[in-house]
């Protein structure tokens, strides 16, 4: 039940808890036969002379009392759940037929009489007197002294420890005699209706034993002083009518629950196989008869009960046994308190009385109550129900059951994103949300990975974009796809989410995807696009196939094969699903749709592996200055910052930060600028903006000719800077090598990208212009910010 609720995760941790509360309740119980025995028949017993009895001279014959009772056990629970059926009716009346004649005794009997404490018994009392041989309680029948006298605590030693008892003690031991409760939840698999027979049959015992309980607490507190209480057990038989039946009724009693968890132990014990949530070590519990009885599931669970008899004294297993029972409980109400707080539709309980504060209520009473009764155990059981949960967390499970958990995130992430408001966004929390867009994930991994890294927790949108028409296909074709991408985002080990649209082409895929991907106050802001070039494609998936590790080795990922049958090997006679026409289109529908634009090109050299084992230091490199409009050198806007901004991010990633340093190029003219006071300028500017990175000066004096007077006048405010303009091939050609020359240890670069020219019939000399500024180059972004995203006020 806990499994299908909350989880594999707790119902395996729980279910092994609950388990062993059961082994130990059994061991518990049949404890308490053993000692019914003893008090009966043993030396001085109540039916034996003086002399005779059952051997009792050391721990090991109650050892051996114990395992012949636990053996009669393992036959009913081996025959099977008819069995037990029948034996659990006949000793339920049995119990009836002895708990009537115990409150018929009572009003029946209403005189003083004297009760002789056997010597056995003598152990609270013992000291008192030099003539035990006669000391006597009073049975005063039912009075309202005698239930005045017994009304509040007066705790005594125990008397197999002799410790002073007190309330945890005594709920200890009371509780673990009304540890039925889920008996029948356990047998369900071999009820015919198991939804009617479990909650009638549960509430019905549970009152039975409730009113049982009561009547008999207060008839014997109203009749039996204190002192009779405190030192004979068994001081029902001298004021039965015949004192048999309250023998009876104990055996019956402690037999009937001992069977009861044993059977429902090995059923505990049979589901966890079954499951498969402990690997194979739980396999053999799985193996059953022809009629469906898990018999060695019963057996396992009776070698384990047989180990906890050695134990030996009843009040000793009952603290170990409450505390296990009452974490069960807590797990239950737990489980149902989640179901409640998620809200799940499919979550309606029959039962009418049903409400989340009594669940908060009884969890609440369950923990308290275990650390009351023991600390020791309480911590013990709770850190081995943690390791299990983080063993199961980390455990691949063969099947999913639903958790619990992914109901609860829903329903606190949307009531958390109707409160994000966009109108409410500020630039000092700025974040990128980046849409990347992706058309082959083989080809793109590096890409996709180094996306994941300049996120900074925002959000992380893989699009694709499938050519087609759904009157094309008999069912949507994203639904069978959309998995696999999903697959691809577990093993490449990223935090993103996926987003597929089936168009007529790219773009108009491209814009359906920046207007629905996300949702409320969490949309994208930024665009990345891989470069439009001719480079042969190379196969970056096949780079994931091995996980590398320090200490162990290299091993192959086990999640490759899966995600390499998913997509389809790069063809190089593959056409190209759009050209460069509608590449630059791309380009500019993202910025007519208010988002920044990344375009990412080389990030097939992309080498974190090497960064971070290699001595020295790489660099990450900002060039903030319009490459096609070198007059505007002087001025900083948007996409400078932005540059600066996602630069800055990335060097703080912990796989980045210490083995890279981010370095700002200041390209400057030494006959005409001054060299110092720029150099400054931006050192303030900097500073301004909390930005550590080196400045790197270069000159580009020698790129001065190919910048005419008319470029200068036009744009001597920098009102131009973010727009293209047509270069010649030998200016562009220069500025790639000097870039090559200042990038012998670079990792990154970051460049500015010019709006595309409004004139379409420029968008070819648009394109080709980038691809000679950064061909040959280390991995390379060029970006284009729209709106501010740096802030000084924090």
């Amino acid at each position: 039940m806990i499994s299908r609720a909350l989880g594999p995760e707790f119902g395996g941790s729980i279910g092994f808890l609950f388990y062993v509360a059961n082994v130990l309740a059994c061991a518990l119980y049949i404890s308490g036969f053993v000692e019914g025995i003893l008090q009966n028949f043993g030396p001085g017993g109540t039916y034996v002379s003086d002399g005779g009895g059952l051997p009792d001279g050391s721990d090991w014959w109650k050892y051996l009392y114990a395992t012949v009772v636990l053996f009669f056990c393992l036959i009913v629970c081996i025959i099977g759940g008819a069995m037990f059926a029948r034996t659990s009716a006949f000793i339920l009346l049995i119990v009836v037929i002895c708990l009537l004649s115990v409150i018929i005794s009572i009003f029946a009997i209403n005189h003083d009489i004297p009760v002789k404490i056997p010597i056995t018994n003598q152990i609270v009392y013992s000291g008192n007197s030099s003539d035990v041989a006669n000391i006597t309680g009073n049975y005063t029948g039912l009075r309202e002294l005698t239930f005045r006298n017994n009304l509040y605590e007066n705790y005594t030693k125990d008397y197999n420890t002799g410790d002073e008892m007190n309330f945890a003690t005594v709920f200890a031991i009371l509780f673990s005699s009304v540890t039925g409760i889920l008996n029948g939840a356990n047998m369900s698999g071999e009820l015919k209706d198991p939804s009617k027979s479990i909650p009638k049959g549960t509430l019905a015992a549970v009152g039975f034993t409730f009113v049982s309980y009561l009547v008999i607490s207060i008839l014997i507190g109203g009749s039996c002083s204190r002192f009779l209480l405190t030192n004979d057990y068994v001081f029902l038989q001298q004021i039965n009518l015949w004192g048999p039946f309250v023998v009876i009724g104990i055996f019956a009693a402690t037999l009937s629950a001992a069977l009861g968890n044993l059977i429902g132990a090995s059923r505990i014990l049979e589901a966890l196989g079954v499951d498969e949530l402990f690997w194979i070590f739980l396999k053999p519990a799985t193996k059953t008869s022809k009629g469906g009885n898990p018999y060695m599931a019963v057996i396992i669970s009776w070698a384990l009960v047989q180990l906890v008899l050695l134990v030996g004294s009843l009040n000793a297993i009952a603290p170990a046994t409450s505390v296990f029972f009452l974490l069960s409980y807590a797990a239950v109400n737990l489980a149902c308190l989640a179901l409640e707080l998620a809200s799940a539709p499919n979550f309606r309980p029959t039962f009418r009385y049903f409400t989340w504060y009594t669940c908060v209520l009884a969890l609440l009473g369950c923990m308290i109550m275990c650390f009351l009764i023991s600390a020791v155990y309480t911590s013990i059981a709770l850190v081995i129900m943690l390791l299990l949960v983080i063993l199961l967390h980390f455990r691949s499970l063969p099947t999913s059951w639903g958790s619990i958990s992914q109901a609860l995130i829903f329903h606190q992430v949307r009531k958390y994103l109707l409160m994000l408001d966009s109108r409410k966004a500020h630039v000092k929390y700025w974040r990128p949300q980046i849409l990347l867009m992706v058309a082959n994930p083989r080809q793109s991994c590096e890409l996709i990975d180094f996306i994941n890294d300049i996120k900074k927790s925002g959000l992380y949108v893989l699009g694709h974009v499938k050519i087609g028409k759904l009157e094309d296909y008999p069912s949507d074709p994203i639904l069978d796809i959309y998995p696999h991408w999903l697959s691809l985002v577990d093993h490449l080990k990223i935090k993103a989410f996926v987003e597929i649209t089936l168009s007529r082409s790219v773009n108009e895929g491209l814009q359906h995807l920046v207007r629905v991907s996300g949702i409320g106050g969490m949309k994208p802001n930024t665009v990345c696009l891989g470069f439009y070039d001719n480079a042969e494609p190379s196969d970056s998936l096949v780079k994931t196939k091995v996980r590398k590790r320090k200490l162990l080795g290299d091993v192959e990922n086990c999640s490759y094969r899966k995600v390499d049958s998913y997509f389809e090997a790069i063809r190089e006679d593959d056409p190209k699903k759009l050209t460069g026409f509608e590449y630059v289109k791309l380009i500019q529908d993202c910025l007519k749709l208010q988002k920044n634009v990344c375009i990412c090109r080389n990030f097939n050299q992309l080498n974190k592996q090497k960064i971070s084992e290699e001595d020295g230091m790489y660099y990450i490199d900002v060039w903030p200055v319009n490459l096609f409009r070198p007059e505007t050198a002087s001025f900083f806007d948007n996409t400078c910052l932005f540059m600066l901004q996602l630069a800055c991010v990335l060097n703080m990633v912990p796989k980045w930060r210490g083995k890279t340093t981010l370095r700002v190029f200041l390209c400057i003219n030494a006959q005409s600028d001054n060299t110092i006071q720029k150099e400054q300028k931006l050192e303030m500017f900097l500073r301004q903006l909390r930005i550590l990175a080196k400045i790197q000066i270069v000159s580009w004096d020698h790129l001065q000719h190919y910048i005419t007077n008319k470029s200068l006048e036009e744009d001597s405010d920098g009102s131009h800077m973010h727009e293209f303009q047509e270069v010649s091939e030998e200016f562009i050609k220069s500025i790639n090598e000097l870039i090559q020359a200042n990038s012998s240890r670079t990792a990154v670069s970051f460049f500015y990208l010019p709006k595309p020219p409004t004139d379409s019939t420029q968008f070819s000399t648009y394109l080709s212009h980038l691809d000679a500024l950064t061909t040959n180059l280390q991995p390379s972004v060029m970006i284009h910010g729209l709106h501010p995203v740096t802030s000084t006020t924090l």
